[in-house]
């Protein structure tokens, strides 16, 4: 037996004579070598571990520890070789980091990986040797072949098919010559040429409805044999990423088509009917975001309210309307004017519709549990000067919300109702304490979209008998502190457009028509004394000198943006 002072390095160098040469000797010799490596080993991981508790970090050695491989895929290759981290643990709301060098760098994208995983972190300290093993374990996670991220209509596309684009009837004729790839790319290309806000295919008894909503309005374009169901609708999955397999679920995906100059995202939404599926593709346009708070058309009174309101430090504004009524294009109209250096803006959407420069967008999972009420109070713990929540639908929301607005944030949000002066009577049907909403809520905007007319084929429109009354006695009544009263003592002129190759039955393009009231004494004593109705709120803010939205419809009309028909279609008057 060799004695204790012997080193394993003297034993590798005296042969024993009883023991056996060749490649037994190797084996022999390999053995006692792969024992200094475990010595060695030992020897480096306590370094590493004392070190580890230097630097007040925890330690983990992989050779003990299981590594995660779903969890190492969270970073790229070049990630963990430029960061010389690791992901290894990704499970029930816990994610947990390796790294060899605890940088600035590696702690911050710990946290962007907390965030989007809506996880506690934790950051861990590592050895080269477990590192290099975790780069084993990366190598070892099958790669999958990329799925295509967007379609791409290019030029020649549009060229090829230019009159398929145009007139979308003639498609069932067309389709027989026509590749199923390029029919969907005819029929995503119509809609964007067209500027339609969706698209909507739908199954039906007797064929394949297509159809586009433009400016606010659905227009049939065509009906596609019923026999050809299967194929589109499996094209339509495949591209937006959905499972072919599901078919009595509602699923979402996206699209993203690469124009020559420009990018969009298609949000698309599919439903089981009794025929099929329903399927529906918003366009999101980054126009909308771009969109200037003085481009809105908001004017006079309300104009310079609203302006006093989102420039204050803390508060709530709220949009309200129904789905469609460009509540979202408004609030990101407000946040482009408030979105300064010095300002930390963060929103909480669902879904996130346009990506904004400079602004921290969060968007809700309800498969996490991470809904409007959690994701709030994660907000706050931000340290945000604004926040934009994308809907308020119940107390717990609202509760929070309402608080945010009490202690130094300034809150943007939407609430369905019909109108500004319903927004306090919902909000107390939903059990918020009148106490907190009087002082909280700093101005309300009610809103529709109408269309515009045509520039091209504007023409000079006589109303009607049955109009003309119903007009003048609208204009009658707007408010003479409005800052927008019209003179009714001159020559009032109303258009229309009669139609043309430019536009869609006389009107292209949309606008808003709005209502906008901020708190009055008179407003909050009702609120403490929980004495509201839509009536009594209504009248309160028009004698304050609010342009309601018909008003403002009318008076847009007076000045030849759009016309009688749409102001009453739209607000229904």
């Amino acid at each position: 037996m060799p004695n204790d002072n012997q080193s394993i390095e003297d034993l590798l160098a005296k042969k024993d004579p009883a023991s056996p040469t060749g490649d037994d000797n190797e084996d022999k010799q390999g053995e006692l070598q792969e024992k200094i490596g475990e010595i060695e080993r030992a020897g480096t991981e306590t370094e590493v571990a004392q070190k580890a508790q230097q630097l007040s970090l925890p330690y983990v050695d992989f050779a003990k520890t299981l590594i995660d491989r779903e969890a190492l895929a969270l970073l790229s290759k070049q990630e963990i070789e430029q960061l010389k981290a690791v992901v290894f643990l990704n499970r029930e709301g816990q994610i947990r980091m390796g790294t060899l060098d605890p940088t600035e760098d590696v702690i911050k994208k710990l946290d962007e990986l907390a965030k989007a995983n809506h996880a506690q972190s934790g950051l861990y300290f590592i050895s080269e040797d477990s590192f290099q093993k975790a780069l084993k374990e990366y190598d070892k996670i099958p790669k999958k072949s990329a799925p295509k991220k967007s379609v791409d209509i290019t030029v020649q596309d549009l060229e090829k098919y230019k009159q398929d684009v145009k007139d979308l009837s003639k498609l069932p004729q067309r389709i027989k010559d026509i590749p199923l790839t390029d029919v969907m790319t005819i029929i995503l290309a119509a809609g964007i040429e067209a500027e339609a806000s969706d698209i909507h295919i739908e199954a039906e008894q007797d064929g394949i409805k297509l159809r586009l909503r433009l400016d606010g309005v659905l227009k049939d374009m065509a009906v596609i044999p019923r026999e050809m169901w299967k194929q589109v609708i499996s094209r339509i999955k495949l591209i937006s990423r959905l499972k072919l397999n599901i078919e009595d679920k509602p699923q979402d995906g996206r699209i993203s088509i690469k124009l020559p100059d420009d990018e969009l995202d298609i949000r698309v939404s599919t439903l089981p009917t009794a025929h099929g599926e329903s399927v529906v593709m918003r366009i999101l346009r980054s126009s909308a975001v771009g969109l200037e708070f003085e481009a809105l058309g908001i004017r006079g009174k309300s104009y310079n309210d609203l302006k006093r309101e989102i420039e204050r430090p803390n508060g709530m504004i709220l949009t309200t309307g129904p789905t469609g009524s460009g509540k979202t294009t408004t609030l990101y109209a407000i946040l482009n004017k408030l979105n300064k250096e010095g300002t930390k803006i963060i929103t909480l959407e669902d879904p996130v519709e346009y990506k904004l420069k400079g602004i921290n967008q969060s968007q809700i999972d309800k498969s996490k549990d991470y809904d409007f009420a959690k994701g709030l109070r994660s907000i706050l713990r931000q340290d945000p000067d604004i926040v934009m929540v994308g809907e308020i639908r119940d107390l717990e929301t609202a509760d929070v919300a309402i608080n945010a607005a009490l202690t130094g944030h300034l809150v943007l949000s939407t609430l369905h109702t019909n109108d500004a002066s319903g927004a306090i009577p919902r909000f107390l049907s939903m059990g918020v304490k009148p106490f907190l909403l009087s002082p909280s809520l700093n101005a309300v905007i009610g809103q529709r979209l109408v269309r515009k007319i045509c520039e091209h084929c504007k023409e000079e429109a006589e109303l009607t008998s049955d109009i003309l009354p119903r007009v003048m006695k609208i204009l009658e009544s707007v408010p003479k502190n409005s800052g927008y009263a019209p003179d009714l003592t001159a020559s009032l002129k109303f258009y229309k457009g009669k139609g043309c190759d430019k536009c869609r039955e006389g009107y292209k393009g949309r606008i808003g028509v709005y209502e906008v009231f901020v708190m009055t004494p008179e407003i909050e004593k009702m609120v403490l004394e929980e004495k509201v109705s839509e009536t009594d709120v209504k009248k309160i803010t028009q004698e304050a000198g609010m342009i309601s939205m018909v008003q403002d419809g009318i008076l847009k009309a007076l000045d030849g943006i759009t016309s009688v028909d749409e102001v009453f279609r739209v607000t229904e008057e």
